[in-house]
């Protein structure tokens, strides 16, 4: 015998007999809403195999590969290019040289990008790293977000472009899935500009705010400056990435992303050097005259936190709210902006008997307009012909009339030549004698 389910729209599931609803409900909960279909969920009898649907997906995943853009952004000097060589294990930046004192200053923010292909255990990534040279190292800093801001949004409108293509099989998704703002180590709070970039950057990208350089501070220093980061944060209202919970997860899954989520700001040391340490292990990190700072020991940086929110555990959550959200959100504004609204009631749930109730009500309410328009149409026709038969009855009368009239004037002029006839008189005036012509005959 099967044990079957009922589940309800949000997801509980309630033991049932037969398919039936579980006792104990409220009557009012079910008479509310009478739209909700219950589902009966079923133990299968045996193997069918659609729990081999993951490693499906896995399969497809791999020989397609994956697409990954990360942009960095924090004034120079920072430790930008170190950090990005440092957490995809590869040379993307090469060392930079200084300038020399007499070459020439940018004086605007450029936007520079950098794609490779890199590859692990079989699994390819295409990773693209977007920097922001220039930014915040000018006297006057103001719209120093701009370049930033109009780069993701081009971005977003390049994708958009393509999903309105008639041909879509070759999308290239060159999103921003990720933003690392690297925070000056001051120790104090967030300077104005950090707040304005973070402000007009947070519903279009996933912030994640980077203390750099975290060798320069104390213990006790880094934490009372990630209390004051996450005051200002949530002061200005300002969303950063954090990292998401699921149902159903293990103990651990759940302590390693409060973990996790205890870290941010993450307080990081980027090396892709290796030293040497005082006990000969060999290690990346940067060596001091009074020690060495291990990048990859969570007791030294927040390193190995960042990484794993990045790239390990939540780089596919990073690519789905940039999606999901970010870009919908702003695919919305876009397309009500152009005068494009959407229609509410497309994808609204629909309950049949209301649905038959609503086309029965419109059926009527047309079928009465239709019954009053014949009825004053036939009221004109009615009134047409009843304006034409009493202008031929007029017409008829007039004629009776003139006839009348005529009939009785000959009746009269019979009369009066009746009566001439009956005292003797000649019906018309009696003429004068005629002249005999003088001269014809001569007695």
């Amino acid at each position: 015998m099967s044990e079957s389910y009922v589940s309800t729209r949000n997801g509980d599931l309630s033991p049932s007999v037969n398919g039936t609803a579980p006792t104990g409900s409220s009557p009012s909960l079910l008479a509310s809403a009478p739209s909700v279909t219950p589902i009966i969920r079923k133990k299968l009898m045996g193997y069918v195999g659609f729990a081999n649907l993951p490693n499906q997906v896995h399969r497809k995943s791999v020989r397609k590969g994956f697409q990954f853009t990360v942009m960095v952004v924090g004034e120079s000097g920072l430790g930008k290019s170190t950090l990005v060589n440092t957490l995809f294990n590869t040379t993307l930046y090469p060392p930079k040289e200084p300038l020399a004192p007499n070459a020439e200053q940018p004086q605007t923010v450029a936007i520079q990008s950098i794609s490779a292909d890199i590859e692990e255990n079989g699994v390819r990534l295409r990773l693209t790293v977007v920097d922001s040279p220039g930014f915040g190292d000018f006297v006057n800093n103001d719209d120093s977000w701009k370049p930033i801001v109009e780069n993701i949004e081009a971005r977003f409108d390049s994708y958009l472009e393509q999903e309105n293509r008639v041909n879509r099989q070759k999308i290239v998704d060159n999103r921003v899935h990720a933003c690392l703002y690297f925070i000056q180590p001051t120790g104090h709070a967030l300077k104005p500009l950090d707040i304005e970039f973070m402000r007009r950057l947070h519903t279009k990208v996933n912030l994640i705010p980077i203390i750099a350089k975290a060798d320069t501070l104390t213990d006790d220093e880094v934490a009372e400056f990630k209390s004051r980061i996450l005051a200002d944060i949530a002061y200005h209202n300002i969303h950063i990435f954090q990292a998401p919970t699921y149902e159903n997860e293990d103990e651990e899954t759940i302590a390693e992303t409060e973990e996790i989520a205890g870290k941010i700001p993450f307080a990081v040391v980027g090396s892709d050097t290796v030293v040497v340490t005082p006990d000969g292990r060999e290690v990346r990190g940067r060596s001091y005259p009074w020690g060495v700072i291990e990048v990859d020991n969570e007791e030294h940086c927040d390193f190995v936190k960042l990484r794993q929110m990045l790239v390990r555990t939540y780089m596919e959550e990073l690519r789905e709210y940039t999606n999901d959200d970010l870009y919908e959100n702003w695919r919305t504004e876009k397309l009500l902006s152009m005068g494009v609204a959407q229609d509410s009631s497309v994808f609204k749930e629909v309950n049949p008997a209301l649905r038959m109730q609503e086309e029965r009500v419109l059926h009527e309410a047309k079928l009465a307009k239709m019954e009053a328009e014949m009825k004053m149409v036939f009221q004109q026709k009615v009134q047409e012909k009843e304006a034409k038969l009493k202008q031929s009855e007029e017409e008829l009368y007039a004629r009776h009339r003139e006839m009348k009239e005529s009939l009785e004037k000959q009746r009269l002029d019979l009369e009066e030549k009746k009566r001439k006839i009956e005292n003797g008189r000649p019906l018309t005036p009696e003429k004068g004698t005629q002249k005999t012509r003088k001269g014809f005959l001569r007695a």
